[in-house]
């Protein structure tokens, strides 16, 4: 089974993707890095190119990068009700022909309705996987196991996307949310953090001790793998290639 690596646009930084022309800039790199996709970060996306995401969705075809769609939103509102702006999401993912749309969970609250949500994904293609986040209201371990076992009572068609090292934000460990949670991944952050003088920030994998390969191993192998953590150096195609090659090589 070849596994499957997507390059998270963000992971260049990004004042680097506005520096290189914009995240469409970057699909000849990442394809030549041996990538299978890319995740396209909605907040790099200026208006204009929001307005041209037909001219993405050719471009990745082009590249032969299969594509996951990001926004910076949540699922659910402060006010427990669902994101009126979902609906617009999918269609973006969509126009994309993006396998997964990418959301953090938001303000859930246990007892949601999920009629509406489940019309709403029933009528797209697009599978939406919800994220841990690194708010400590929104991004606890709790919440996310109960809201997947709300989606699993529901059959809903969601997925988690669990970002490896978020938990660290909220003061929770990755090894306990991947033991409880495993089952409901459908999309893999890969990402490492280190705690500095101003609080955590991701890095490189190569920058760390390797526990991010024990939490690795307790997810499914046979989801897709983002690279989330920074990708930096002179020459980014070979960074890039170096740890897709490193991920695709990792088996639990």
């Amino acid at each position: 089974m070849k596994q499957q690596i997507i390059v998270v646009t963000s992971a260049y930084g990004n004042d680097k993707v506005q520096q290189l022309g914009g995240q469409a800039a970057l699909l000849p790199l990442i394809a030549q890095a041996g990538a299978d996709g890319v995740e396209i970060r909605r907040e790099l996306l200026s208006p204009q190119e929001l307005d041209a995401l037909p001219t993405l969705a050719k471009a990745l075809q082009q590249h032969q990068l299969a594509a996951v769609y990001s926004a910076p939103e949540s699922l659910f509102t402060p006010q427990h009700t669902l994101n009126p702006n979902l609906p617009a999401f999918l269609a973006e993912a969509k126009i994309l022909q993006a396998s997964r749309l990418k959301l953090a969970l938001g303000h859930y609250q246990p007892g949601f309705d999920f009629t509406e949500l489940k019309i709403a994904l029933g009528q797209s293609a697009t599978q939406l996987v919800v994220e841990n986040d690194q708010t400590p209201d929104c991004g606890i371990l709790s919440l996310m196991n109960a809201f997947f076992h709300a989606v699993e009572a529901s059959q809903l068609p969601v997925g988690m996307t669990f970002d490896m090292a978020n938990w660290h934000w909220v003061g929770q460990d990755a090894l306990a949310a991947a033991n409880l949670l495993a089952a409901h991944v459908g999309y893999i952050h890969v990402k490492a953090a280190t705690l500095g003088p101003r609080g955590w920030r991701a890095i490189a994998l190569d920058d760390t001790d390797g526990s991010w390969r024990e939490v690795l191993a307790r997810l499914p192998q046979d989801v897709p793998r983002g690279i989330e953590f920074p990708l930096q150096g002179s020459d980014l195609e070979a960074v890039t290639r170096h740890y897709v090659d490193m991920l695709r090589g990792e088996q639990a």
